[in-house]
């Protein structure tokens, strides 16, 4: 996806896919996202901090950086 279009897609998920993954009687569906994002020089400190602060407000279970 786009950055761009991700957003949209992200938020038609719930009408288009799990409404009806979850129509099934008993069905337990769990919904995860993962970003990659490859910066060649890596990530400044800044965008560390703002990518962390908004992933701890939003209650991700799990978000970091990794370096390769």
């Amino acid at each position: 996806m786009t950055p761009r279009g991700s957003a949209a897609t992200l938020a038609a998920l719930p009408k288009i896919v799990i409404a009806h993954l979850a129509g099934p009687a008993l069905a337990d569906v769990r919904v995860t996202t993962e970003i990659e994002t490859v910066i060649p020089d890596g990530a400044p400190d800044q965008v560390v901090r703002m990518v962390a602060e908004h992933s701890r407000t939003l209650k991700f279970s799990d978000h970091g950086f990794e370096q390769t």
